[in-house]
């Protein structure tokens, strides 16, 4: 694959790094490096990263609900739950130009080579795909769409909401992978600019504060939803930790393609869980 999030070059700064930055400036940046909604980028600085990453939940959210709107419609149209989970699969693909699923392939075949960690970070540039991507992109690919036509089945509210769940989820991972102590592989790419960013404390209440909303939005269907939609979260979040701490091992650092796999294998995961009972 020819673009990842590595391979996109960087703004030069357009504000001194010391200036604070907006929740304005936060909200652009956060569109303009995690979707392709038209978001003018005005600054590219740590301060705006910080404010983006923060953010980064706020653009799932976007993306979910925009995902969810073509599969309902299809559903209460007569679609089947397969093609209704077909369609919403495919929405984020095409609002990331289908970047978190690159930097999954990418990260999987680098993590797959058992290599260096200089030559697994070059095997992550290559254009092509490796075998343990194709794995990798099949196997999230069949899950996430699997998972979300068993709940179509149930409702058109259960696949809207786990759609919407699983998209702020993935995003999510990506402001807790953004923390201090995470270290970047590179010092170029979105990995080095977002990177340490967010202090631990913050990323952890911004974590339990979406894990708490997901649940609230639940309640319409029952308590036992609730639990339910607030634990798919946070197991979601845990998986998301054991590969970012795998790959911070192996690779000595993330990269932007890890923080796109970060968000493939939480929404996957969070998907499953919410298609359980």
């Amino acid at each position: 694959m020819k673009d990842s999030f590595d391979d996109q070059p960087p703004a030069p700064p357009l504000t001194p790094p010391a200036e604070r930055a907006s929740l304005r400036d936060g909200v652009r940046f956060a569109f303009g490096t995690l979707t392709v909604l038209p978001a003018r980028i005005t600054r590219w600085d740590r301060p705006a990263a910080r404010t983006g990453m923060a953010c980064a939940p706020l653009a799932g959210l976007v993306v979910g609900l925009l995902a969810a709107v073509p599969g309902t419609l299809l559903l209460l149209l007569g679609g089947g739950p397969l093609l209704a989970a077909a369609v919403t699969v495919a929405v984020p693909a095409a609002l990331t130009r289908a970047l978190h699923l690159d930097g999954l392939a990418d990260t999987a075949d680098g993590l797959g080579s058992a290599k260096p960690a200089e030559t697994a970070l070059r095997i992550m540039k290559q254009s092509d795909i490796g075998p343990f991507g194709v794995v990798a992109l099949l196997l999230v690919l069949l899950a996430q769409a699997g998972a979300l036509a068993d709940l179509y089945a149930e409702s058109w509210f259960h696949g809207a909401l786990a759609t919407v769940i699983a998209a702020v989820t993935a995003r999510l991972a990506m402001t807790l992978a953004a923390r201090d102590g995470v270290p970047p592989a590179r010092p170029e790419g979105l990995g080095a600019a977002v990177a340490g960013v967010l202090p631990t404390g913050s990323a952890i209440g911004i974590a339990a504060l979406v894990a708490v909303l997901a649940g609230a939005a639940a309640l319409p269907v029952g308590p036992g939803a609730a639990v339910q939609c607030a634990g798919a979260v946070l197991i979601a979040l845990a998986a998301a930790e054991h590969l970012l701490r795998r790959c911070v091992r192996r690779f000595d650092g993330v990269t932007g393609d890890v923080f796109g796999a970060l968000a493939e294998v939480s929404a996957t995961t969070a998907l499953v869980v919410l298609a359980l009972g």
